[in-house]
């Protein structure tokens, strides 16, 4: 399984998105797998479930930080999401503001994953 079919393994064993991006990488940091699952905690549904900004991109930008600093890395994949997904917002991309789903859940993980790995 790759590494981002297994963070979205994560995410149907009842991880929020950051955290699944987050375990996902676990054995590329170190960290222990509670304090990747603490890390991520408070980025579930959209940064704290106030539908903000994505968890899977919040995830994937706190290992970015981790792994792969540089100045503007950030912004370089939010965009490459944004394109990707269709929005970095929690409550769009689900559909909740605006009615129409523009991107899973599982998509957002996958597409996260992938861009942390891909990151040049």
């Amino acid at each position: 399984m790759d590494r981002a079919e297994n963070a979205v393994a994560f995410k149907h064993s009842g991880f929020n998105c950051a955290q699944a991006v987050l375990l996902a990488f676990e054995d590329s940091v170190e960290l222990t797998k509670d304090q990747l699952i603490g890390l991520g905690a408070c980025f579930g549904a959209g940064m704290g479930t106030f539908d903000a900004t994505c968890g899977a991109l919040c995830g994937a930008q706190m290992l970015q930080g981790l792994l792969k600093p540089k100045p503007g890395g950030a912004k370089k994949m939010h965009d490459r999401f944004a394109m990707l997904c269709g929005s970095v917002d929690c409550g769009e991309l689900k559909g909740r503001k605006g009615g129409k789903v523009l991107c899973s859940c599982d998509d957002c993980v996958r597409h996260a994953v992938r861009l942390l790995e891909a990151d040049d």
